[in-house]
């Protein structure tokens, strides 16, 4: 992870700018959980988020989660991913493969400065306690749903089914939106950060920014 070159006014670097100032939330790693319902935009919205981070890691919870255990995954993510974290060690885990049904060979995660894990349950209880800022994508569960359906083809419109079922029981019993410290709302031309439930407004922090004086959302 090198040192990245933020571009004042674009949201995405002002907040990796902000994220890096934080203190360190497991171990001497600065640990980002970006959190939405499924098909919301997580994935890009995170990859460009890394990029302004200087390189920074990403967790991918697509290669925790299995078929049996769509969130039954935490005890497996905390001893190969958050201790090994928390002790400044480089965490190692089997990505799981959703066409062949296996776990393929073991990747590493290095113990950098800042690590993104991303995916649905990113902001769960268990989880909160080592973040150090959780990310909420702000839209409604209905349109991402049918935006990851589109993407995914006729072809997992079972898988979706069962998805949404236990998707939605996930955030009845473990909500994540409350605790976030910010939402961001992707825009036709950017994205949009603002204010959490959780955040509480101060000169370090962002209120509001868009990418470019026209993207409205």
């Amino acid at each position: 992870m090198h040192a990245p070159h933020l571009t004042p006014g674009n949201p995405i670097h002002d907040l990796a700018s902000r994220l890096l100032r934080l203190p360190p939330s497991c171990g001497p790693v600065r640990l980002i959980g970006v959190d939405g319902h499924a098909g919301s935009g997580k994935t890009t919205f995170a990859g460009r988020l890394a990029a302004a981070l200087g390189g920074a890691p990403v967790l991918h919870l697509d290669d925790i989660a299995t078929h049996e255990e769509l969130f039954g995954w935490t005890g497996r993510l905390l001893s190969t991913v958050v201790e090994p974290l928390g002790r400044g060690e480089t965490a190692r885990y089997a990505p799981y493969d959703w066409t062949a049904r296996e776990f393929r060979p073991v990747r590493e995660l290095p113990a950098a400065p800042a690590v993104i894990v991303e995916g649905v349950g990113a902001g769960r209880r268990a989880l909160r306690p080592w973040l150090a800022r959780l990310l909420w994508m702000e839209l409604p569960h209905e349109q991402a749903w049918e935006r990851g359906r589109r993407r995914d083809g006729l072809a997992q419109s079972a898988f979706w089914d069962g998805w949404v079922r236990a998707e939605r029981r996930h955030f009845a019993e473990d909500p994540s939106r409350p605790f976030a410290h910010q939402v961001v709302r992707q825009c036709p031309e950017g994205y949009e950060v603002r204010e959490g439930p959780a955040g509480a407004p101060g000169p370090d922090q962002v209120i509001t920014h868009r990418d470019g004086p026209s993207a409205a959302c």
